[in-house]
C-alpha cells in the first residue's frame, strides 16, 4: 500500500485546493466491473464491462452510448438489470480509447426528474466508464507545423538577449530551516513572477520546479517551503505576470481565449516563455547541484511541463505530470474530442494557431524520463490527447492509467494513484537515486 508522506500533502493541497477537497459521497446506483481490470486492450479483443445495480438501489432507468475518443458515436443501448445484470461492450477495432456515457432517462412517478448519483463527480445521475485499445498507437490527430522547431528556437534565442535581472523578496515562512523568497524576472514582454525556497545551508540541491493548474489565484508560499524542507532547491512559477501573493493581479478569467488566432499574440506564448526564464534563473544560482531538475503539475501545470521540457529538452532530467491538460488540441477535427483550453474548432485560424502551443508538438523534442497519468473518463484533460504526447516521446516513460477517474478536482480519490506515484518518485529523487520508468501501473 503507497503512503502519502505529510509534507507531500500538504504541498499537493496548498497547489490544487481541488485534489483531494473533502465532499459527500456520491450515491451509486450502478456498479461497472471491466473485462480487463487494467482497462487496456488490444485491438481485435472485446472491451466491455459488466454492470450490476448498487451499491444504492437503482430508481432510474438507464442508457448508454459508446464513443470512439469521447467523440464519434459506435453503438447505442439500455440497461436491462432485470435478471440481477447486464453488460456493455464493444470490439476493440483501432488504437483508440472508448468512452460510454450511461445516462437516466426515466424516473418513474415524477414530472420532471432531478438526477442524482453518478460516478463522473457531479451527482447529475450520470455515470460513464472508459477503456484504452492499443494506446501505445494512437498517433498524431493533426502534422506537427513544419516550422514549429524554428518559430520556438527564435522565440529562445530573442529571449537570450533579454538580461534576466532577478529581484528577490524575502518571505517570512514557520517551516524551520528554510530560506524563502519572492522572485520577479525580467522576460521576452513580461516578467515571470514566483516563489523560491531552499534549504537554509550550505550545499548544492536538486531543482524541482512545479508549474501551475489553469485559473488566476495566489500561490501558496508554504507550499514551496515543504519542498525545501524535503531537501529541494524549489522553484513555483505563476501562470501569470502577477505578483505570486496577488489572488487576481488584474488578469482576465478567459485569459486562455486571448490572441487564439494568432500564435505571436496567444496568451500562451509569454506563459511558456515566463516557464523558461524561471529555468535560466535557477541555472544562474550556485545553489543548484547543477544534475537535476524536476517539473511536475497538475492539468495546466502538466500541460506547461510537457511544454517546456519539450523547449529546453538539455537541462530537465524528470517530467511528473497528472492528468496534463492542452493535448491535441485539433482533436474535434478528427474524430477526438478535445479538452481545455477549447479552442474553437470551428475556427481555423485558432486551429492553426493552437499547434504552436499543443504539448503533442513538444513531446517529441523531450529527452527527460516523463510520468503521465491520464483519466480514462476525464472530459477536461481527455486521455486520447496525454496517450498522444506520449507516444511522441522517445525517452523512457511511463503511463499511469486512471480508469475510474475524471478530472482530478471532480474525482479526486478516483485519481490518487498519480499524486501517490509524484511522490514516490520525488522522494527518490531528491535523495540522489534515479526515476527509471517501469511501463504501465494499473
Amino acid at each position: 500500500m503507497i503512503r502519502f508522506r505529510a509534507p507531500f500533502l500538504l504541498a499537493v493541497l496548498a497547489a490544487d485546493p481541488f485534489v483531494f477537497a473533502q465532499r459527500a459521497p456520491i450515491e451509486q446506483q450502478l456498479t461497472f466491473t471491466p473485462y480487463h481490470a487494467s482497462g487496456i486492450y488490444e485491438v481485435g479483443e472485446t472491451v466491455g464491462w459488466t454492470v450490476v445495480p448498487g451499491p444504492a438501489k437503482p430508481t432510474y432507468a438507464y442508457k448508454w452510448t459508446i464513443r470512439r475518443n469521447n467523440a464519434v458515436v459506435l453503438k447505442e443501448g439500455k440497461l436491462d438489470l432485470s435478471s440481477g445484470k447486464d453488460k456493455i461492450e464493444i470490439a476493440g477495432d483501432q488504437p483508440e480509447m472508448i468512452y460510454v456515457a450511461v445516462e437516466p432517462y426515466a424516473n418513474p412517478g415524477a414530472a420532471a426528474p432531478v438526477y442524482v448519483g453518478g460516478n463522473t463527480g457531479r451527482n447529475n445521475g450520470l455515470y460513464a466508464v472508459g477503456a484504452a485499445v492499443a494506446p501505445d498507437k494512437i498517433g498524431l490527430s493533426t502534422p506537427r507545423p513544419d516550422d514549429f522547431d524554428a518559430f520556438w528556437d527564435g522565440k529562445l534565442a530573442a529571449q537570450a538577449k533579454v538580461p534576466i535581472n532577478p529581484v528577490l523578496t524575502p518571505v517570512q515562512t514557520d517551516v524551520p530551516g528554510v530560506e524563502l523568497n519572492m522572485f520577479v524576472l525580467d522576460a521576452l514582454g513580461s516578467k515571470a513572477h514566483g516563489y523560491i525556497a531552499k534549504p537554509a545551508r550550505e550545499g548544492k540541491f536538486p531543482a524541482l520546479i512545479q508549474l501551475q493548474y489553469a485559473g488566476v489565484y495566489a500561490l501558496n508560499a508554504s507550499s514551496a517551503a515543504q519542498h525545501a524542507a524535503q531537501g529541494w532547491l524549489f522553484v513555483n512559477v505563476d501562470s501569470h505576470d502577477k505578483l505570486p501573493s496577488d489572488a487576481s493581479g488584474g488578469i482576465p478569467r478567459n485569459y486562455q481565449s486571448i490572441g487564439n488566432t494568432d500564435r505571436e499574440k496567444s496568451y500562451f506564448l509569454n506563459m511558456y516563455l515566463r516557464d523558461s526564464r524561471a529555468l535560466d534563473y535557477l541555472l544562474t544560482r550556485p545553489d543548484w547541484d547543477g544534475k537535476t531538475i524536476v517539473l511536475t503539475g497538475g492539468s495546466m501545470g502538466g500541460q506547461q511541463s510537457l511544454a517546456l521540457a519539450g523547449l529546453r529538452p538539455e537541462k530537465i532530467t524528470s517530467v511528473l505530470v497528472c492528468v496534463p491538460a492542452g493535448a491535441d488540441t485539433n482533436g474535434d477535427l478528427h474524430g477526438r474530442k478535445a479538452g481545455y483550453p477549447n479552442w474553437p474548432s470551428d475556427n481555423p485560424a485558432a486551429m492553426q494557431t493552437s499547434r504552436y502551443f499543443d504539448p503533442v508538438n513538444f513531446a517529441s523534442r523531450i529527452h527527460a524520463a516523463v510520468l503521465a497519468g491520464m483519466g480514462f473518463i476525464d472530459t477536461i484533460s481527455p486521455p486520447a490527447g496525454i496517450w498522444t504526447a506520449l507516444n511522441q516521446i522517445s525517452s523512457p516513460k511511463q503511463p499511469l492509467p486512471l480508469i475510474e477517474s475524471e478530472h482530478d478536482n471532480l474525482t479526486p480519490q478516483k485519481g490518487k494513484a498519480c499524486p501517490a506515484r509524484t511522490s514516490e518518485i520525488l522522494d527518490v529523487l531528491v535523495k540522489g537515486g534515479e526515476f527509471k520508468p517501469d511501463g504501465i501501473k494499473p
